[in-house]
Order: structure tokens, then C-alpha cells, then sequence
């Protein structure tokens, strides 16, 4: 993938070398859950697929806690975290994000109707904190949609070649084209129509919806690459390749597969393998936000 030429985005918030953000709710968590409460939720959220944000949402009501307090940010510090970076990982994600609004600002008013009001990208190592709660480096990439940024800790691309042998630039596109992905459904309205579902539903359908959400996420993601490259030109096939075997590295039956032995289709949150490749290589041959709705699809 050549992305070196592309416009690196101003919202950009290096929080990277701050040390464990995450630290700062009262109890040491999000909403006054405790830091072990939050490692075991993170745990959860890596064998089941499952956005640990959601998880540490859902226990944080449960459990009545607080919303998060405003993070207060002296001048230097933000001046700091808006600086571009400087490191390749880091220009990297800056680049991508940049790509996404350009695709996304001019692609969406022309399909939907609705402009589009770019998400902030928080890059940070280990933990630090979010308008979901507290970031931990297990969690992987996720989209808040409390306070509308993607939140990524640059390390887990390493991780995808680690423990999903996953490797190559567009691979790691994929993922922040995913996470924006969940961006465009805020804007759309998405987001919260179907978390109001979620909460009158039981856990079975709550998943199915969970489920739909992330492949119309993949879907957008695809949609994003098909028309970036109508415009630059910047990938080939072997980069689509890279895509797909990312898809299927993070399916919820090849993570269950993995982490306990067998399939409960019943609890998947993101889509199988078949699904989320099948659903990127569809916004991707389309290039139509409109080819993404996974609500109105009979099925999967």
C-alpha cells in the first residue's frame, strides 16, 4: 500500500509516553470500577470478541457508577498530544485517518445526504482514559461513541502479526477503517438506535444486533478502500489479500476456535470469518455506503 503521499490528518491525540492513563477514575477504573475489575473484562473481551468498552459500559451501569470525569489537560500537554508525530507507526495511523476524511467528507453527503464531521484518533501506550471509561492496551482498537473518538494503541499491530499473523500496511488500514467505520454509523445515527435496541433486547438478539453493527462496520471499511483507490490509486491486490486475511484471522468462530475449543454461534458479537470478509469484499466492490445494510439483509 502506498500511503506516504497522503495527507495526514490534523486530529490526531499522541498521548503516547504519558504512562498508564486509565489510573485517574475513582477506584483506579472507569466509573469507579476497580483496575482488576477492568483486566478481567479485557480478558472476556479478547476470547469473546466482544468491545471490552462495551463490557466495561454495560458492568459500570450495573454497578451504578459514574460517567467518567472531563479529563482536565494542562496547556503543554495538549499542545504536546496535537504535535504530529514524529515515528512511523504514529505517521502512519495519521496518514490513514487523513485518507479517511478525505473519502469520507466528500462520499458521504453525495450517498447519504449527511456531511461528515471527523472522529479524533487517540493514539496512547498501555492505558489512558476515554469518554467509554478507561483505555487498556487489551482492549485493541475501539471507537467511543460517548466522546466520538477512535481510540489505538499502536502496539497491536504488532499483535496482529503476533497472534493472528496478520501482517502488511493495508492489513493495519483495515482496522482503522473499521474503527472509523463505527464513526460513520454514529453519524448516520446508527449507533444509537441500535444500542437502544440492545438494551430492551435479550442477550441472544442483543449479540445478533452487536453482530450486524460490526459487519456493517467491515462493510464501510471496504467502502472507504474502493473509493480511496478510485481517487489514488494506492493499492493492489495483494493489499486487498492483506485485508481479507485480517478479516478472517478476527472472525468470533476462529477466536472461539481458538481460545475454548469450539463455536457458539449464539454469542458471536462480530461475525465469523466467511462473514466479515464477505461483507468488506462487498463494500469494497461496490464502493456504496448504501450496499452496507446489514439490518435490511435477510441474512449475514
Amino acid at each position: 500500500m502506498r500511503w506516504e503521499d497522503f495527507r495526514g490528518s490534523d486530529n490526531i491525540e499522541d498521548r503516547r509516553g504519558e504512562g498508564g492513563g486509565g489510573m485517574g477514575f475513582p477506584g483506579g477504573g472507569a466509573g469507579g470500577l476497580g483496575i482488576g475489575t477492568i483486566v478481567i473484562l479485557c480478558i472476556i473481551g479478547w476470547v469473546t470478541g466482544i468491545n471490552p468498552a462495551i463490557l466495561i459500559g454495560g458492568a459500570e451501569q450495573m454497578s451504578g457508577g459514574r460517567q467518567p470525569r472531563e479529563e482536565r489537560v494542562d496547556p503543554d500537554t495538549q499542545a504536546k498530544r496535537r504535535a504530529p508525530p514524529t515515528d512511523q507507526a504514529g505517521q502512519f495511523a495519521s496518514k490513514i485517518l487523513g485518507n479517511t476524511e478525505d473519502v469520507w467528507t466528500k462520499i458521504l453527503p453525495d450517498q447519504t445526504g449527511k456531511s461528515y464531521r471527523p472522529t479524533t484518533m487517540v493514539l496512547y501506550s498501555g492505558g489512558t482514559r476515554s469518554g467509554c471509561g478507561s483505555a487498556q492496551a487489551a482492549m485493541g482498537p475501539f471507537y467511543c461513541p460517548l466522546d466520538k473518538k477512535v481510540y489505538l494503541d499502536t502496539s497491536f499491530f504488532q499483535e496482529m502479526a503476533r497472534k493472528f499473523n496478520v501482517r502488511g500496511d493495508f492489513a493495519y488500514a483495515y482496522v482503522i477503517a473499521h474503527e472509523v467505520g463505527h464513526h460513520v454509523q454514529d453519524v448516520l445515527g446508527i449507533l444509537g438506535k441500535v444500542q437502544a435496541r440492545q438494551q430492551a433486547a435479550g442477550k441472544t438478539e442483543a449479540n445478533h444486533l452487536s453482530v450486524r453493527v460490526e459487519l456493517m462496520a467491515d462493510c464501510l471499511a471496504g467502502v472507504w478502500a474502493k473509493n480511496s483507490n478510485d481517487r489514488w490509486n494506492a493499492i493492489d491486490q495483494s493489499d486487498v489479500q492483506e485485508a481479507i486475511k485480517a478479516a478472517e484471522a478476527i472472525g468470533d468462530d476462529k477466536l472461539q476456535q481458538q481460545s475454548q475449543g469450539y463455536v457458539v454461534p449464539d454469542s458471536f458479537t462480530h461475525g465469523s470469518s466467511e462473514q466479515r470478509v464477505r461483507w468488506f469484499m462487498t463494500g469494497f466492490r461496490s464502493g456504496q455506503t448504501r450496499s452496507c445494510d446489514t439490518f435490511r439483509s435477510a441474512s449475514n
